[in-house]
């Protein structure tokens, strides 16, 4: 038990709340959902959060890991949505909750492109930000569907690790 200020802070309970990447993630889960309720891209809106941040300090900073994940998913999104989409059983992806739909997208591309993250860790946060923000059968969905996109992540890592290397040199990165 650690104190801070003579207040005791049990440290270990309050990890997965309060670290940094978790923050990240809901963020991003925010984003998201926003882009898809006003039709919008999701990057053009995390660049303007980006601006108006810099420009206004009550609005909160967008931590960099927001801005990777975000713009992951925009980049992947027809990947990511044709994987949820084949793993997810008597249901569409238009039929679920968009805030589901959001904390999916955000763990898929992690499992598909964050080579840091521990598929155990994108899962968990998945689980996690689902049962702060979504229905009470939620978590148990969204664990079920990731834990069958877990099987093929190494692979869609190796594919897409294979890939940047066969790739050709970018002729403006010779000058």
């Amino acid at each position: 038990m650690v104190t801070v200020a003579d207040q005791p802070v049990d440290k270990k309970s309050n990890y997965k709340k309060l670290g940094a990447r978790h923050k990240a993630r809901r963020r991003a889960v925010d984003l998201l959902f926003e882009a898809e309720a006003r039709d919008i891209d999701p990057a053009e809106l995390t660049a303007e959060r980006v601006t108006l941040a810099l420009r206004d300090d009550a609005v909160a900073p967008v931590n960099p890991y927001t801005r990777v994940l975000v713009e992951g998913v925009a980049d992947d999104l027809d990947r990511v949505d044709a994987t949820i989409e084949s793993y997810l059983q008597d249901w569409t992806l238009s039929r679920l909750p968009a805030v589901d739909r959001a904390i999916l997208r955000v763990a898929v591309w992690e499992l598909f492109h964050a080579n840091d993250v521990p598929p155990v860790v994108a899962v968990d946060e998945a689980v996690e930000l689902a049962k702060e923000l979504s229905t009470d059968d939620s978590p148990s969905f969204i664990n079920g569907v990731l834990g069958r996109v877990v099987e093929v992540a190494p692979q869609v890592r190796a594919a897409a690790a294979a890939t940047r290397a066969s790739a050709p040199a970018d002729p403006s990165d010779e000058a």
